[in-house]
């Protein structure tokens, strides 16, 4: 692997919504890169609640300090999308024992379509452990709050999107 790909990474997810966790594992990994894309995929089969292009935007802000960071939508295979950018790295996060069969399964299988690519896991802080975006929709969608665990942008997109939805 050639060390100007090491230098770039793809953090690629759902981000339905992004979280503080995700945040997060930014803030651990930016410091560790040159670049690193966080890859936003469409992904239909998991009929995101937040449109692509809005789940774009609430990244962009949540990760605006970052000037190592950019924030990218994408509607291919993983692979394809991480060798059209050139990057060396994936950057997955582990928040409990729980989500390793799945990630070490994912981390082979692209293993296997990219071979020049490493997986890197990292894990959240821990006040960050226990939130994922199932469980922060989850509770918005039954009128809980929410600000502890989402950037406020974030919060305030969710709460509209009941709004419109309920409507």
């Amino acid at each position: 692997m050639s060390v100007a790909r090491t230098r770039i990474a793809v953090y690629p997810g759902t981000f339905d919504p992004i979280t503080n966790g995700h945040v997060d594992l930014v803030d651990r990994a930016a410091p560790l890169f040159e670049r690193i894309i966080v890859g936003i995929a469409e992904s239909p089969a998991k009929s995101p609640t937040l449109d692509l292009q809005l789940r774009v935007e609430l990244a962009r802000a949540a990760l605006a300090e970052y000037g190592n960071v950019e924030v990218r939508g994408f509607d291919s295979l993983l692979a394809h999308f991480v060798r059209d950018l050139g990057a060396g790295v994936l950057l997955r996060g582990l928040r409990a024992v729980s989500d390793f069969e799945y990630e070490f399964q994912l981390a082979s299988m692209n293993r296997h379509l990219i071979p020049e690519v490493e997986t890197l896991f990292l894990t959240p802080a821990e006040q960050y452990g226990f939130i994922s975006s199932s469980l922060v929709r989850e509770i918005s969608r039954l009128g809980g709050d929410v600000s502890a665990f989402v950037p406020a942008a974030v919060a305030k997109a969710l709460q509209a999107e009941w709004q419109r939805t309920d409507a």
